[in-house]
């Protein structure tokens, strides 16, 4: 009697039989790509040019939260006038 192929089965492609991805694959995508973009932004603020980067940000949100201040203070006066 010849070897009957033993069934093996099937290897997770991620993919159910009409080709629509499984939702543990989209998940596991989406975990995957959200630890990379993690991993990078922290590598990215431990360099000089990401610390520089973050510097300017809070100086530019420093002044425009300073800006905002002395126009509001404006916008008091001339209420009072």
């Amino acid at each position: 009697m010849p070897d009957e192929p033993v069934a093996q089965p099937p290897l997770d492609s991620g993919y159910n039989d009409s080709g629509v991805p499984t939702f543990e694959s989209v998940q596991e995508k989406i975990e995957t790509r959200y630890g990379t973009a993690l991993g990078s932004a922290e590598l990215a603020a431990e360099t000089p040019e990401g610390r520089t980067v973050e510097e300017q940000y809070d100086a530019r949100q420093k002044a425009a939260a300073e800006r905002l201040e002395e126009i509001r203070e404006s916008m008091h006066k001339s209420d009072q006038s």
